[in-house]
């Protein structure tokens, strides 16, 4: 092994040591990877800014404006609404709205096609009572599923391409996913909408005038007018109804203390109470308590100007490692933070001193007319149904046409891939679908850091042989298998890495990886390409190897176990039929 293979390796196995850590953000992560690689010479300093210009940061930041610009014109809500009376039953939800979460992310991201369809989920939720934990799982997976279908669907295929670009002189188009992810994706659906009874049924439920998720965490004040000032704890929980439980009471000088139910209650204690919102709401009104962030507002003239609304904080949200104290969220948004709720675990810290994490789930209290634009400057999805504003019906025929010819273009080869989509997110902020802001909002920044930075850093594995060294390893493990082994060994491998990485870095690795196995073993390498970005693609095993499941997972109430109830099976299934489907449509032996 020569010296520039190591530091090869060695930086690279940094990045995954440093990503499994998960201390430090990944585009952070990333950044120093690429400065450690130009420091020891294996990344050339002219060369070192080469991946903030490759196609892919083009495809993926373009298309994510595409999607916001499709999910805000409306077009997905009017379609939806048509169905809506047929979604009776779980199954009848289920089998609906998972098969058009896996048919919008064959054209627009996958992580983008699940926040359009998950307040439509919600709201069917909270209408019929069914538990949202048996919908938003199949959904973000489903989600999953249909990204594999086209090039522009997900980016693990948007990177295969490119490095099919390097190694054959020719990417693959827009629709060289589909044989096989059509098969991944109709097999998939259909497990899904039987397999949807492994998850959880009662951790989170539909009840209420607003979607309600146990158990929230949120802190109230006694004040002096109220009855239950000389009362005792016992008797406060008897008047919620069992819904409502006293975790703790913080007094003298911030003191908390865990409360017996004989405790009794004095004017300005401060009470942690656990309830889902309905219940919460119903004990702060009858009860006379104060809610603690309940704090004017400025421009708030009276109570009919003010809104209440429950969100999701998504990964790309700034409010994501901070308090609210740091966050100024009343000062600088004009927002009250009232209660928070953590994968249905209690929260041991004061509220304004907790730090927010992807997929906590927040009630929020500000103006009515500006919630909407601080949910998306927050980075928060709201989980209710989104109201349509008069006169869209105009945009949602743009969105469709200019997505349509988009489509046209890439797919009879008119037009480059980046340069298509790059017109098309024009086109969507020309046209006025989404505004300049709702457009850059729309960018997952720390992405395509991470594409920018880590393009050069895993070309050095290329460059300095070390794809070499990798692939015949493997093919010494491959001795002995067929070829359809082999392939699905590269699958299982890149399924299994993609757990630890985010996907996207999984595929700059392991693709010239695999390219360099196929070589070693005297086949094609399309279809070990293909198989990289299958497993890159299908992480159903953790909520954090991607997006779509951190998304559901404060709002589906699931823990880190559930994912394996419905994602094991379903990820045999993908191998199975995955390599099956790769080695039919993309034939193994060489020319």
């Amino acid at each position: 092994m020569t010296l520039d293979q190591m530091f090869s390796f060695g930086i690279i196995g940094a990045v995954i040591a440093l990503l499994i850590w998960d201390r430090l953000r990944y585009d952070l992560v990333a950044t120093l990877a690429l400065l450690a690689a130009v420091a020891v010479g294996i990344v050339e300093p002219k060369e070192a800014f080469l991946g903030f210009s490759d196609d892919i940061v083009i495809i993926v930041g373009s298309a994510l404006v595409v999607s916001a610009a499709v999910g805000r014109s409306g077009v997905v809500e009017a379609a939806m609404r048509p169905l809506a009376p047929r979604m009776k039953t779980v199954w009848a939800q289920v089998v609906i709205l998972t098969g058009a979460v896996t048919l919008l992310s064959a054209v627009v991201k996958n992580i983008g096609a699940l926040a359009i369809f998950m307040p439509i989920a919600l709201q069917i939720a909270r209408r019929t009572g069914t538990p949202v934990s048996l919908l938003l799982m199949p959904m973000a997976f489903g989600s999953l599923l249909g990204g594999l279908m086209t090039l522009v669907g997900t980016s693990p295929n948007i990177i295969v391409s490119r490095v099919r670009t390097e190694i054959m002189g020719e990417p693959f188009g827009m629709f060289d996913f589909t044989p096989v992810g059509l098969v991944v994706a109709v097999a998939g659906v259909a497990f899904l909408t039987v397999g949807y009874r492994l998850l959880p049924k009662g951790r989170a439920t539909a009840a209420g005038p607003a979607f309600s998720i146990d158990d929230y965490t949120a802190e109230v004040r006694l004040p002096g007018g109220t009855p239950f000032v000389g009362k005792t704890v016992a008797d406060l929980e008897a008047f919620g109804e069992g819904e409502v439980t006293v975790a703790s009471i913080i007094r003298e000088n911030n003191r908390r203390y865990v409360p017996s139910g004989h405790w009794v209650l004095y004017e300005n204690d401060i009470l942690v109470l656990e309830a889902d919102t309905q219940a919460l709401a119903d004990l702060v009104k009858r009860a006379a308590l104060r809610m603690m962030h309940d704090k004017e507002l400025e421009g708030v003239q009276n109570e009919e100007d003010m809104a209440v609304i429950e969100a999701v904080v998504e990964q790309r949200s700034s409010l994501i490692g901070r308090n609210i104290e740091e966050i100024a969220l009343r000062e600088r948004h004009g927002v009250n933070l009232l209660a928070l709720s953590r994968r249905g675990r209690p929260i041991r810290q004061r509220l304004r001193r907790v730090r927010l994490k992807a997929g906590d789930l927040v009630v929020l209290q500000g103006r009515a007319s500006g919630l909407p634009d601080t949910l998306a400057e927050l980075g928060c999805l709201p989980l209710a149904e989104r109201d349509l504003a008069i006169g869209r019906t105009p945009k949602r025929s743009i969105a469709l046409g200019v997505l349509a010819v988009t489509v046209a273009l890439v797919a009879t080869g008119t037009v480059p891939v980046a340069l298509a989509f790059f017109g098309a997110a024009v086109a969507m902020t020309a046209l006025k679908v989404v505004t300049l802001k709702e457009a850059y909002d729309a960018v997952e920044w720390p992405i395509l850091v991470l594409l920018g930075a880590l393009i050069p850093v895993s070309e050095t594995l290329r460059g300095t042989g070390g794809t070499e060294l990798i692939a015949a390893g493997l093919s010494g493990a491959a001795q002995g298998l067929p070829p359809v082994g082999a392939l699905a060994l590269i699958l299982v491998t890149a399924m299994a890495v993609t757990p630890f990485l985010n996907n996207a870095a999984t595929v700059l690795v392991m693709a010239p990886i695999g390219a360099s196995l196929a070589e070693h073993l005297g086949l094609r390498p399309d279809a070990f390409l293909m198989a990289v970005a299958v497993g890159a693609g299908c992480d159903f095993l953790t909520p954090i190897g991607h997006q779509c499941n951190t998304l559901v997972m404060g709002p589906g109430g699931y823990r880190f176990g559930d994912y394996w109830r419905l994602g094991l099976p379903l990820s045999i299934m993908v191998v199975v039929l995955g390599t099956a489907a790769i080695a039919l449509f993309w034939p193994l032996a060489p020319r």
